[in-house]
């Protein structure tokens, strides 16, 4: 969820200061791509390493990888929140870390439905490139009353998660069993929040913008990158999770 990176607070803490060059529109694509690029190595290699097969990968560790790929993330995205000149150094780190958690956590899904990994990685670029389209015909714009909706809902889906994990950790599964279920209220739950996250990309495209505009620093591009790739892993894997529902009811 990428929101929080990108509010007005993170923004205003960059104008101010003397810093080499300045963050541009192309600056931040290019960047975008190079973390997309080091978050596709890993995730090919650990789905490589552990052969495709989920019980090989158990019984090789790889819970180990995709915890370790959560938390160095996690940690990551923390420090670049309050230390955004870190972000040049971090970005990379990060999409690193979130490789390896995709691609473990992409073949088991996989081998579980055939075929679902790249349905899904369809489905976000094609919702990704809409979003995009919307936003640069004024269909869709960051207007005072979209950014407030939006940020409320993306909070209320943090602690929803948030939820879910403390009730694991005290051994009540009832909330992540339900989450994880197939029932058409559990399908619904998927399909909004897929949808916060979609339109969290129009917040992700207007800072990109704003920002670029406004001259920030040249190593706002790589926390800009951040933002918006946390936000396509986000949404990847909320579409992973509702085709995963769809097709255990078939």
């Amino acid at each position: 969820m990428s929101s929080p990176l990108f509010s007005e607070k993170a923004f205003s803490a960059t104008r101010s200061g003397s810093y080499e060059g300045s963050m541009t529109l192309k600056g931040t694509v290019d960047k975008s791509i190079v973390l997309f690029l080091t978050l596709l190595a890993p995730a090919v290699w650990i789905w490589n390493k552990m052969g495709g097969d989920p019980e090989y990968a158990i019984n090789n560790g790889v819970q180990t990888y995709m915890y370790g790929g959560l938390i160095i993330g996690l940690i990551s995205i923390l420090i670049m929140s309050f230390k955004k000149s870190w972000s040049p150094y971090l970005a990379p780190v990060y999409a690193a870390a979130e490789g390896v958690l995709l691609g473990a956590l992409s073949m088991f899904f996989e081998a579980m439905f055939p075929g679902i990994v790249m349905q899904a990685v369809a489905i976000t670029m094609g919702i990704f490139a809409l979003m995009l389209v919307l936003y640069k015909t004024n269909v869709l714009r960051a207007t005072p009353m979209f950014t407030k909706v939006i940020y409320i809902a993306t909070a209320g889906v943090g602690i929803f998660y948030l939820l879910m994990m403390v009730l694991n950790l005290f051994g009540v599964h009832g909330l992540s069993n339900f989450y994880a279920g197939s029932s058409p209220m559990s399908i619904g739950l998927s399909v909004l929040i897929a949808g916060i996250a979609a339109f969290n990309l129009i917040m992700d495209f207007t800072f990109i913008e704003e920002a670029s505009n406004a001259g920030a620093p040249k190593y706002m591009e790589w926390y800009a990158g951040v933002g918006l790739l946390a936000t396509l892993i986000w949404l990847y894997i909320e579409i992973l999770r509702l085709l995963a529902k769809l097709q255990s009811r078939d």
